[in-house]
C-alpha cells in the first residue's frame, strides 16, 4: 500500500484516515493476519513493554559488569521528591525508560521496538504518557500501531541497526516513532505526527553507537531516557505548530547517509567514542576479570 512517508500521508489523506488505520490495514495486507490477530500481538507486546517498564523501577536488577544496575530505582525515587527539575511527569518517563534498559542489561524480557538496545523510548513514552493523560487502553494501543508503521518504513528504507547506522539509527528511530505515536494519542494530524517523527529524527542524527565495555548499558541506558524526552518534545513542537522543513522520508534518508558515513569505530564496535576512554578501558578490564 505504501513504501515510504509521503505515500502513507497520501492515503491518509486520500481516505480521510489517521495513520494508526491505514498502517493497520498494511499489516492486514501483508501479514495475511486477522484484525483481532493483529490487536492481540499488539496487546501481547505491549504487555511486556509495561512489565519491562516498571519493574526495575521497584528494585534495582543485577547486570554483567553492574553498569547500569539501580538506575532506574534511583530515578523513581528523585521522580517523587518535590521541586525537581523537569517535573514528575518527565522524571517518570525517564525512570520507564531506563528500566527497560536495566531490565535488558539483566537478560530480562523486554520488546525491542526497534531494538534492544534503544527498547525503553517507546514504552517510557506510550506508558507515561497514558498515565499523565489518563487514555483509554485502545488509544495506547492506536499509538503503539503508529508507532510501529512509521519504525517499519525507517527499517524499509534505511536501517535501525547501530552496527549499521550508529546510535542514531537505533535510538533515533525509536524517537521518531514515540514521538509520531505521542501526536496521534494527542489527537494530531498525520501530518503532524510525521513532523514530529522528523524533528526526533533530526535532533539525535550524527550520535554514534559506542557501548562502554562493549555492554548495551552505558551510555545506552541514558540515552534512552534522553530519547524518550526527544520524542515527547518533538511531538510538542509539531503539535504547536512547527513544521520540519526537511520533508520525513529525507530526514531518514539524511540518517542513513550519516551513518554510512560514520567510521566502523563509532557503530556499535567499542572501538571509539566513549568505550576508548580511559575509564571505559579500565571498566572493560575490571569486567572481563
Amino acid at each position: 500500500m505504501y513504501n515510504n512517508m509521503q505515500e502513507l500521508l497520501e492515503l491518509c489523506k486520500e481516505k480521510k484516515s489517521s495513520l494508526w488505520k491505514v498502517i493497520l490495514e498494511n499489516e492486514k495486507q501483508i501479514s495475511e493476519c486477522t484484525e483481532e490477530e493483529i490487536w492481540s500481538n499488539l496487546k501481547s507486546r505491549y504487555a511486556v513493554m509495561e512489565e519491562a517498564a516498571k519493574k526495575a523501577r521497584k528494585e534495582p536488577l543485577s547486570t554483567a559488569g553492574n553498569l547500569i544496575s539501580g538506575v532506574a530505582f534511583k530515578q523513581q525515587s528523585y521522580s517523587e521528591k518535590k521541586g525537581t527539575i523537569c517535573g514528575p511527569f518527565i522524571n517518570r518517563v525517564m525512570a520507564y525508560a531506563l528500566s527497560c534498559s536495566e531490565v535488558n542489561a539483566a537478560m530480562g524480557k523486554i520488546c525491542a521496538a526497534p531494538t534492544a538496545g534503544a527498547c525503553g523510548i517507546v514504552p517510557a513514552v506510550l506508558l507515561g504518557f497514558a498515565e499523565e493523560k489518563k487514555l483509554e487502553h485502545a488509544i495506547v494501543l492506536q499509538g503503539l500501531m503508529t508507532a510501529s508503521g512509521i519504525g517499519a518504513i525507517i527499517m524499509k528504507n534505511a536501517t535501525v541497526s547501530g552496527a549499521e547506522g550508529g546510535c542514531q539509527a537505533e535510538c533515533g528511530v525509536a524517537a521518531a516513532m514515540a514521538a509520531s505515536a505521542a501526536v496521534e494519542m494527542s489527537g494530531g494530524t498525520p501530518d503532524q505526527a510525521l513532523h514530529a517523527c522528523s524533528i526526533a529524527l533530526m535532533n539525535i542524527t550524527g550520535l554514534v553507537c559506542d557501548p562502554v565495555a562493549g555492554l548495551v548499558q552505558v551510555p545506552c541506558a541514558q540515552r534512552n531516557a534522553s530519547q524518550a524526552v526527544n520524542a515527547l518534545l518533538s511531538a510538542d513542537l509539531a503539535l504547536g505548530g512547527m513544521e520540519s522543513i526537511i520533508p520525513a522520508d529525507q530526514v531518514v534518508d539524511a540518517m542513513y547517509r550519516v551513518g554510512k558515513l560514520l567510521p566502523y569505530q563509532l557503530k556499535e564496535t567499542a572501538l571509539g567514542g566513549l568505550a576508548q576512554t580511559s575509564r571505559g578501558k579500565e571498566l572493560l578490564n575490571e569486567i572481563l576479570k
